[in-house]
């Protein structure tokens, strides 16, 4: 693999706080005990696939636009909790179906060549505006209207069909209100305690209008420009992307530091787990994220046997994160909820976890929502949903009463699992398959696809059965829920469906999770989002196979990389300490 030199020259800023020299790690103290330079080196296991906002849809991409795009709020990386952002204050009506934003004075887009003159411009509530029109209309690449807008904000249906019949709306989605140039006020058609969640995500972010009319929507795929702490600099597919500090950036921190204190922050694309794990241990990553299956206890004995000066931090928490696998119910034999069923009473989850995974992850012997600590705080009785028990003579009879008994019939099959992610996605797809021939003869081949390519085929349905995950978009049981919600699946099997991928359809499921929507008290919606949950477990809707934890490694002179259950990453306040005091905590 090439390596990318940053020229340090360039990225180096003189601030206005701190005085003193900087270390001979080329870091500059700051007022409070921080320090400001260096380049963070993370590693993604997949390319990313899309950095434009709208076609956000997969883990790799949010990683890097996260630092590049900004919203009207975000969420806190050490609690997940909504922030303010670009809205520096916010107030809603008292049913929550009015909101106001107050935007801050003097955010501008980062430079670029779009702008006259190549300056980045001071963002409006117009530019927002802009923004929500735009997520609202019909587009090949708009893959985030159905999880933020759709359904929600007032008005935007009826301007996301008359954008389809080529005959837009005039003055745009009419819940959207520009009161002036820093006032925007959003109406939704029913009330929405979580609507904050839904702003934080990719779909509403700001980007200009001059970057989309200049580059186009294909253009923005690896393009970006925003209003955040970091600017694309350099892309090389497959191999790196450098993001450099944005110098005009709006932020500061409490003792008035510019943010962020990062010089850059670089992207690598190692593959293999192993070789990843490696390039770790050479100083080379400053983070690692899941520890190769087969190293587990080789880490975990290291840093027991450690007493002091330990080479690097384990960080571990349960993650808002489901690992399954999907059926295509649109299609024979997964049409049969029958079939579905002694698919999932077939496995062996807790064995799976134990041995293949070893320990790293929990069954999924509940619901489609993880068991995250976070959920169950607020209320969410997962443990109360009746899951999958490991029962093959249920598994056995299902099937018989599909008409498949002992498999006899029984269609061949392929279960497509990604590459990237390690070797998991492997040894787990090679035991169910085990598992599913002895326990209902059913004989299932195994096809191993580029991340993009396997994501491609699930949204257009062109894949019968397949491994896939789900990561928060936000913390809220929702974001799980919506991926089975009936009016996510378009009209025909031609058309690519984004967040319902197994085109799964329950009246009593999405009249459940309709009336959790528009629920705002907390328990109450819960309680429904626990029924809906239960619905899904009952009708066989997919195939959860366990939730996962996050187990990351962090050298010592990193600091402010909290962990979370979402693996959301914001490297706007992380900063290195100078080699002499990696072991020590900065001064409070």
């Amino acid at each position: 693999m090439k390596k990318f030199i940053i020229p340090f020259i360039a990225l180096a800023f003189i601030y206005s706080c701190g005085t003193d020299k900087p270390t001979e790690d080329g870091l500059k103290p700051l007022n409070g005990g921080k320090f400001s330079g260096g380049v963070l080196r993370m590693n993604e296991v997949e390319d990313f696939r899309n950095l434009f906002p709208l076609d956000i849809t997969e883990v790799s991409s949010f990683h890097i636009a996260n630092q590049v795009y900004e919203g009207l709020v975000k969420l806190s990386q050490k609690d997940l909790t909504v922030i303010p952002c670009i809205a520096e204050s916010w107030t809603k009506n008292n049913d929550a179906t009015v909101w106001t934003f107050k935007i801050r004075k003097g955010v501008k887009f980062q430079n670029d060549e779009c702008f006259e003159g190549s300056e980045g411009r001071e963002i409006s509530a117009k530019d927002f505006k802009w923004c929500f029109d735009n997520l609202c209309s019909a587009s090949p690449h708009n893959q985030m209207y159905s999880n933020t807008f759709n359904k929600r904000v007032k008005g935007a249906d009826e301007f996301y069909q008359s954008t389809k019949d080529k005959k837009p709306l005039e003055g745009g989605v009419s819940g959207v209100k520009v009161i002036d140039d820093y006032t925007l006020e959003i109406t939704l058609y029913n009330p929405l305690a979580g609507f904050l969640n839904i702003l934080a995500m990719p779909g509403c972010y700001l980007y200009p209008k001059e970057a989309l009319d200049k580059y186009g929507e294909d253009g923005m795929r690896a393009r970006t420009v925003g209003t955040g702490p970091f600017m694309l600099k350099t892309v090389k597919e497959g191999e790196a992307v450098i993001l450099e500090r944005n110098p005009d950036y709006w932020g500061k921190d409490a003792d008035g530091n510019p943010l962020p204190y990062l010089d850059a922050v670089r992207y690598s694309f190692i593959k293999e787990k192993k070789q990843e794990l490696l390039e770790f241990r050479k100083g080379n990553l400053d983070m690692l994220y899941r520890i190769p299956t087969e190293n587990i206890g080789d880490i975990l004995g290291e840093l027991d046997n450690a007493k002091t000066n330990k080479a690097f931090e384990l960080q571990v928490t349960p993650a808002m994160s489901l690992f399954y696998y999907g059926f295509l119910h649109e299609s024979k034999p997964f049409n049969d909820k029958r079939v579905c069923l002694a698919f999932n009473y077939a496995i062996d989850r807790q064995k799976i976890v134990d041995f293949t995974l070893k320990g790293e992850g929990v069954p999924a012997i509940y619901g489609i929502v993880p068991s995250s600590p976070n959920f169950e705080s607020k209320g969410y009785d997962f443990k109360g949903i009746k899951g999958y028990t490991y029962d093959p003579d249920k598994a056995k009879k299902l099937l018989a009463d599909a008409g498949y008994a002992n498999g006899n019939n029984f269609p061949h099959i392929t279960l497509q699992i990604n590459s990237g992610g390690g070797d998991r996605n492997v040894l787990t797809a090679q035991v169910i398959q085990s598992m599913l021939k002895e326990n209902l003869n059913i004989d299932i081949n195994i096809e191993t696809l580029p991340f993009t390519q396997s994501l491609d085929k699930i949204e257009s349905g062109q894949s019968l059965f397949w491994r896939s995950g789900w990561v928060a978009d936000y913390p809220d049981p929702e974001t799980f829920l919506t991926l089975l919600y009936g009016p996510h699946v378009p009209a025909t099997l031609t058309e690519r469906s984004y967040l319902n991928t197994t085109r799964f359809k329950n009246a009593k499921y999405d009249s459940l999770f309709t009336l959790a929507m528009k629920e705002v008290d907390d328990v109450k919606r819960y309680t429904l989002y626990k029924e809906a949950d239960q619905v899904a477990i009952d009708e066989g809707a997919m195939m959860p196979i366990f939730y996962d934890e996050i187990y990351r490694l962090v050298q010592n002179n990193v600091k402010d990389f909290d962990v979370n259950a979402m693996e959301y990453r914001d490297a706007t306040r992380i900063y290195f300490v100078p080699e002499e005091k990696k072991n020590k905590k900065p001064a409070q």
